[in-house]
């Protein structure tokens, strides 16, 4: 189904849809400040599974970031972060950004990969913040299958492609090109994976 729902001012009554759908372990597709990804509850492992599937991957090989709210989540799905990093996070976030932590204890069994870490992002984006509050938890979220990038733009192309794989696509008007910009945070050398749309200076 094609839900749209306004960029600046989002509609509660979908906006709450959207979220029930999550709770009750839908999957979604959904615009962020970047591209649009495929989401899920990231407690709903059944959906977890069907995100894997629809991306035809191994949920513990999977690069798969978590989408929060803001920072307040931090301490519960990654290991101590020490006044620096907090710093440099709280300085780019939200934004355009995927940040590779060491992922905690309370992560998900089925999320815990082999490097045990997660992606964390912030997204600058009004209708993910009102769809995560309606929640109340972290949504997963994958890349869109495949490597049309340019073709993802488009809600309805999305729709017409995917609209059948996932119980809601989320529009939200055009969509970003450019993927988050990757930064990997496991060592005290804060390294840059991937450039995308954020501008990054350590």
């Amino acid at each position: 189904m094609l839900i749209q729902i306004h960029p600046v001012d989002p509609q509660p009554r979908l906006v709450k849809q959207v979220a029930e759908c999550l709770k009750d372990g839908g999957v979604i597709i959904y615009p962020t400040d970047t591209i649009y990804g495929l989401g899920c509850d990231i407690m709903q492992h059944k959906a977890v599974e069907r995100i894997c599937k629809i991306k035809n991957i191994d949920p513990q090989k999977a690069q798969l970031s978590f989408i929060c709210s803001d920072l307040s989540h931090l301490s519960d799905y990654t290991k101590s972060i020490d006044t620096p990093l907090y710093r440099m996070l709280k300085n780019y976030l939200p934004g355009p950004y995927t940040f590779i932590l060491p992922a905690s204890k309370q992560v998900p069994k089925i999320l815990q990969s082999k490097k045990s870490t997660i992606g964390l992002r912030v997204p600058d984006n009004v209708i993910c913040h009102h769809i995560l509050e309606a929640l109340g938890n972290p949504i997963l979220s994958a890349s869109l299958p495949g490597d049309m990038v340019e073709e993802y733009t488009d809600p309805e192309v999305i729709f017409e492609k995917f609209g059948h794989l996932v119980d809601f696509v989320v529009d939200g008007g055009i969509g970003g090109m450019v993927p988050s910009t990757m930064v990997d945070c496991t060592t005290d050398n804060w390294e840059i994976l991937r450039q995308g749309l954020g501008e990054w200076e350590a």
